[in-house]
């Protein structure tokens, strides 16, 4: 089996048949051996509690909408940098000129700067009246 290869794509049934840092887990359901490992080498697991799924839902709701306006339409890509210098291109675009209709047709870096200065205004606000 090749290195790249995930171990559910070369129908490995076990664990056994993977390299031995690959863990396989089941969709929906946190593998033991996966926890044991992550807390093994220290590290922290990103992955919400039972039936948390949001930012799972979140995550796979802006890869589609990136698909459908960037990837999809604007293909086929010849070279990774040409998807790198798109996607940067895209990211601005997403956050400093598409209008967020949602929030009164202001792009969302626009909302999140207003966000900001309401909250330091009434942070100096707090303050002066103490």
């Amino acid at each position: 089996m090749p290195w790249n290869m995930p171990c559910g794509l070369a129908a490995a049934s076990s664990e056994a048949a993977c390299p031995s840092s690959f863990i396989t887990t089941t969709p929906g359901r946190t593998s033991i051996a996966f926890t044991e490992r992550l807390a093994a080498a220290g590290v922290s697991a990103s992955v919400g509690t039972v039936g948390d799924a949001y930012d799972n839902a979140l995550a796979e709701s802006v890869i589609g909408l990136f698909k459908t306006e960037l990837i999809k339409p604007r293909g086929p890509w010849r070279t990774a940098e040409q998807v790198e210098l798109a996607t940067l291109e895209y990211t601005d675009w997403f956050n400093h000129r598409r209008l967020y209709e949602a929030c009164g047709d202001i792009p969302p870096a626009e909302l999140e700067d207003a966000y900001y200065r309401q909250n330091h205004s009434l942070a100096e606000a707090a303050v002066s009246e103490t």
